[in-house]
């Protein structure tokens, strides 16, 4: 897959460390990019803080180079008549982090201890009130387990009312994993230095963040790798021709349906129509036939165990794209359709295949490489049971198990979940979405939107791009509300974002 818009890249930290010592190795100043860090993140807040008639600040300063950013940042502000105080750790060893506390205090910046914040004289009174309370207590480096002392600052800076800013990444936040170690900031924004760390986008990062500005100040040089890149938010999909018919945009096939399990195969089916699809079929057990064409008399259904090997061989060559496991089961009868389907889907490359729900616990159950036309689509439950690990442990890292997940299984695939994964020939993260979308039936709904779209325009749309416009719609249909979303609800949402154009 060629990438046929720019997306913004997003790195690894220590590929960011990585570009910094490049940088400076061709003479150029460490404190001078820590000024330059810190005066254009100062412009922009003072900007934000006229016109929120913001004046009474606090930053809290740690012990690193991301507390030499504070320092330079309360100097700034300090010149421009705002109020300042800083609230100071114990300082590190680094020069640049001395130079500019002296820098601070020149200008008369007030510094106290943040250690005063935690005795016992300040628990029984109100710390003073702020407008604004900047984090500048750790940076990308953090990688450790935060010790008592400093789980409680940053629940205290927690607890402060005010407006929250973060620099460079909310401390406690893992900037690689979007895990945190074990509590972070909570930023109404961050504004983040040189380039995008995948863990402001993935894991529990979205929940700390707020609105996010990059801060770029050096050039990219070519020894920079990304590890991924955003995926689209503007997607625009090829407009249909006028003389276009059912038979143009596409066959979908949903397979799965045990005899106690209806509901799936219907949402993955309705989804399919809804985001384009010519026509839609459904093989499942024919208890549910009637529930299906009396909901949606578009879809044609078959008996799921009326058909035979050659029955199915026929049956797939007549379809461009096939849904395969929602709802399907784990019991023997479940195991017997798997693999009187796997085999076939596995091997038919002239299908778009989705692997999804029941079928990836059989996948785990008989490990088998996946060809390059199957898309898993598992949360974060199914990787766990995929990679014979813990659900917290794929959580704990989502990046390293999207990538065991393809090395161990082949094929493409997507990790649900806050920052949805999409592992194609590159790593992509969906930044849209919302926490109302964690009901069920959303999988199934995703699931009937890949197969739809890659049946009507196969390589022409990403794969990413599909679980961006999944996401979209989950957003639109939270416009109201997050809470109490039903997955049976995304289909007019659907319709609006694969018919948007502009």
């Amino acid at each position: 897959m060629q990438r046929s818009v720019y997306h913004s890249p997003v790195y690894h930290s220590q590929s960011i460390h990585a570009w910094e010592q490049r940088w400076f190795a061709q003479q150029n100043s460490s404190l001078g990019l820590m000024q330059q860090a810190a005066w254009t993140i100062s412009q922009q807040l003072i900007e934000l803080f006229n016109k929120n008639k913001i004046q009474k600040i606090a930053i809290w300063c740690g012990q690193g180079n991301n507390a030499g950013d504070g320092y330079y940042i309360a100097a700034f502000l300090k010149q421009h008549g705002f109020h300042i105080t800083v609230y100071a750790a114990e300082l590190g060893q680094s020069l640049d982090l001395k130079q500019a506390v002296q820098y601070a205090l020149l200008n008369r910046v007030d510094i106290q201890s943040i250690d005063y914040l935690l005795s016992e004289k300040v628990a029984h009174q109100e710390i003073p009130t702020f407008d604004c309370h900047i984090d500048a207590l750790f940076g990308i480096g953090l990688n450790r387990m935060l010790d008592q002392k400093w789980q409680s600052i940053i629940q205290l800076f927690n607890s402060q009312i005010g407006l929250k800013i973060a620099i460079d990444i909310p401390s406690g936040l893992h900037a690689n994993t979007g895990q945190v170690l074990p509590c972070g900031v909570q930023a109404n924004q961050t504004f983040t230095i040189l380039g995008y760390k995948v863990g402001l986008f993935t894991g529990q990062g979205k929940e700390y963040v707020g609105k996010l500005h990059l801060v770029s100040l050096i050039p990219i040089d070519t020894e920079l790798k990304p590890l991924a890149y955003l995926s689209s938010e503007k997607i625009i999909l090829p407009k249909r021709q006028a003389f276009g018919h059912k038979g143009s945009y596409g066959h979908v096939l949903v397979v799965g349906g045990h005899a106690d399990m209806g509901g799936a195969v219907i949402m993955s089916a309705e989804a399919a129509f809804h985001a384009g699809a010519g026509k839609v079929s459904v093989v499942c057990h024919a208890k549910h036939h009637q529930a299906i064409l009396s909901r949606s008399p578009n879809i044609m259904v078959r008996d799921i165990n009326a058909l035979d090997q050659e029955t199915i061989q026929k049956l797939l060559n007549h379809v461009d794209a096939v849904c395969f496991g929602m709802g399907l089961g784990r019991d023997k009868w479940a195991e017997y359709i798997y693999q009187q389907w796997f085999a076939l889907l596995n091997k038919s490359s002239h299908l778009e295949v989705v692997l999804d729900a029941d079928g990836l616990w059989f996948l785990a159950k008989h490990p088998q490489h996946l060809n390059a036309h199957i898309y898993a689509t598992p949360h974060s439950g199914e990787a766990a049971t995929l990679l014979a690990c813990t659900t917290a442990d794929i959580e704990q890292d989502r990046i390293a198990a999207i990538q065991q997940l393809q090395q161990k299984y082949a094929g493409q695939w997507v990790l649900k979940g806050a920052g949805s994964l999409v592992l194609e020939d590159e790593l992509f993260i969906c930044t849209q979405g919302n926490a109302g979308m964690g009901t069920g039936g959303m999988g199934d709904v995703l699931a009937g939107m890949i197969a739809s779209l890659r049946a009507q325009f196969h390589q022409q749309v990403a794969l990413h791009e599909i679980v961006s416009l999944h996401a979209r719609a989950g957003d639109l249909l939270a416009e109201n509300g997050e809470r109490g979303l039903q997955a049976h609800d995304m289909g007019k949402m659907i319709y609006r974002v694969v018919n948007q154009d502009d």
